[in-house]
């Protein structure tokens, strides 16, 4: 199993693509170039979860793009120090090979030719339907000053939810009329905390009681054996909050909760557990929304989960 590597918060951007069929998703050109664009190279590279990169973009047409295997594309001869748009950019294409509709979302890596990254760029292609292909192009955006020049393109990552699971975009209120999303967490000396937070996006009261039900998922969204879930920190660890009673929280429009996933990494005896996917549902007749928090519990067997708690505005 996969193991995500951490993005660059100064450098990550999601791009909010919705799909419905075989169409494209972002900008496309034809690969040859015109005057006064960026040449394009077609490229042909294995498909890494549905999503292949099929053509890279270079800023001088002195720049000759070559496939390298394993899921990577180069563009040689690129300036150094990109400080601003760095003219770069890949085209891509994530095919629903499965039977339900899926919202993927992918990381790509800009690298290095010595595999130091430059900016990870986060897209999320929504509502993929079954058998079909979605198109789009990703660009890296503004690099720091004085960044070393990127040289290659590659899927970092793919993660895949139904559709009718996957956590909506800010701004975009479901038919629940709650927004349940994840967060980046925190970690410290082998402890790793998980936020999840609850919005109530519509126009009346909502209320909470107890705990978030969680379900852990495999790659496969199968049921994760083997790990004990406990309503409070269970003994991992003393984090404010994980042990406190439940108590009902009304939210009002607008208003927000939080509660939180606590486990730790280490390791010993026994398989070490990696959990990509979560399924949450707020109480008990919540709809389901599948969270990408990636839990690598280690073999320790536990995961502790927090009561709701109220956010202040």
């Amino acid at each position: 199993m996969r193991r995500p590597l951490p993005l660059l918060p100064a450098l990550a951007a999601v791009l909010l693509l919705t799909a419905c069929g075989s169409e494209h998703a972002g900008p496309q050109d034809d690969g040859v170039g015109t005057s006064g664009s960026t040449p394009r190279a077609q490229v042909t590279e294995p498909v890494v979860d549905g999503v292949r990169i099929t053509s890279v973009s270079v800023p001088s047409a002195a720049a000759t793009p070559g496939a390298s295997g394993d899921g990577l594309v180069e563009a040689e001869r690129l300036p150094t120090g990109l400080a601003a748009d760095s003219g770069i950019s890949a085209a891509y294409e994530v095919t629903n090979a499965g039977t339900e509709e899926l919202t993927y979302t992918v990381r790509f890596d800009f690298t290095t030719s010595a595999g130091e990254v430059m900016s990870n760029e986060k897209v999320t292609v929504r509502s993929v339907g079954a058998g079909r292909t979605v198109r789009g192009t990703v660009r890296p955006g503004m690099l720091a000053p004085g960044a070393s020049a990127v040289t290659t393109v590659k899927v970092g990552e793919v993660t895949k939810v139904p559709a009718d699971q996957a956590p909506t975009e800010a701004g975009v209120c479901p038919p629940s009329g709650i927004r349940v999303s994840a967060d980046d967490g925190d970690a410290a000396m082998g402890l790793r905390v998980v936020g999840l937070v609850l919005e109530n996006c519509g126009q009346r009261d909502y209320t909470l009681d107890g705990y978030p039900q969680v379900s852990l998922l495999d790659e496969d969204h199968e049921p994760v054996d083997g790990v004990k879930i406990f309503k409070g920190g269970g003994g991992i660890s003393t984090v404010a909050g994980f042990d406190d009673p439940p108590r009902p929280v009304t939210l009002k429009p607008g208003e927000r909760a939080s509660a939180g996933l606590m486990w730790r990494n280490t390791t010993g005896s026994g398989t070490a557990v990696d959990v990509p996917y979560v399924r949450v549902r707020a109480r008990s007749d919540a709809a389901p929304v599948m969270v990408t928090p990636h839990l690598d519990l280690g073999t320790t067997g536990k995961l502790g989960v927090s009561p709701w708690r109220s956010m202040p505005e």
